[in-house]
């Protein structure tokens, strides 16, 4: 169903990102790939409109092997949304990389399995790049936003994105840091692509929240317990960057990412 509510730019959250906004208007918007994880609440930050969707759900219920990213995202082009704030927690694979510290990824390696991670099965053949997954002007931006909040922030960083919902072994772990790998979550992929896609400009913010399982910072594995602690002590600082990043954020709709499609297409 399509709607005449617009945004102008989205976020995809986790647990506590619902708590940044206030005086929302709630939209429920029907997909051609079926329900989002939830309704999406729209708001002005900084004098923009910005369209939140809580990726897990608002009670976080949605496990990431589950979500529906096809209709998440396709939620979010529907609004009008030229850029996606794409802020997750994750693990550190590399000693140097604290928890608590922020990285602005330039690139994923994905390692699910069986995920909808296209909207271009036919009948026109379409290969969207995936070389440079993330918008370059947003992640420039990102940065510049953790800076000038006194937030320490790693400027490149390797995402592995796992199936979820376990965690990795110990074997798997020391495999990804061997590979130079930086930080592991279970969301980034298909979420990230299947914006540019859509011709939406993406930044991901991982916020680092343990050394997975606990190999590379010599402490004990990860629990759910711990992970939770660290990532709600950084909420402030997220938000903060997040307020940072909308207000930087120009208001023309050309992006890196307008034109995909005339390069993905055989026509």
């Amino acid at each position: 169903m399509a709607t005449n509510k617009k945004a102008d730019i989205g976020i995809f959250g986790g647990s506590g990102f619902y708590s940044f906004l206030e005086n929302v208007e709630e939209v429920v918007i029907e997909t051609p790939y079926g329900s989002p994880s939830d309704s999406v609440f729209l708001a002005d930050i900084e004098g923009k409109k910005v369209a939140f969707l809580p990726r897990h759900g608002r009670k976080h219920t949605i496990p990431p092997q589950m979500i529906n990213y096809r209709a998440n995202l396709w939620a979010m082009k529907e609004l009008g949304v030229a850029r996606i704030i794409s802020p997750c927690a994750v693990g550190s694979l590399q000693k140097d990389i604290k928890p608590g510290e922020f990285v602005i990824s330039d690139q994923y390696v994905d390692r699910t399995t069986g995920r909808k991670d296209t909207f271009y099965d036919g009948p026109i053949a379409t290969h969207v790049s995936a070389a440079d997954p993330y918008c370059p002007e947003l992640r420039e931006l990102a940065i510049k936003a953790c800076e000038m909040n006194g937030v320490k922030v790693h400027t490149t960083g390797t995402i592995v994105v796992i199936q979820g919902p376990r965690f990795s072994t110990k074997s798997e772990s020391k495999w990804f840091t061997s590979m130079g790998w930086t930080t592991i979550n279970m969301t980034q992929y298909p979420e990230a692509h299947l914006a540019k896609e859509l011709e939406m400009a993406v930044v991901n913010i991982a916020l680092v929240t343990d050394y997975d399982c606990g190999l590379v910072g010599d402490v004990e594995p990860v629990s759910h317990h711990a992970v939770m602690e660290v990532f709600q002590n950084n909420l402030g600082n997220l938000r903060k960057v997040l307020f940072s990043l909308i207000k930087s954020i120009p208001n023309n709709k050309k992006t890196p990412f307008s034109d995909v499609l005339k390069h993905s297409r055989f026509l």
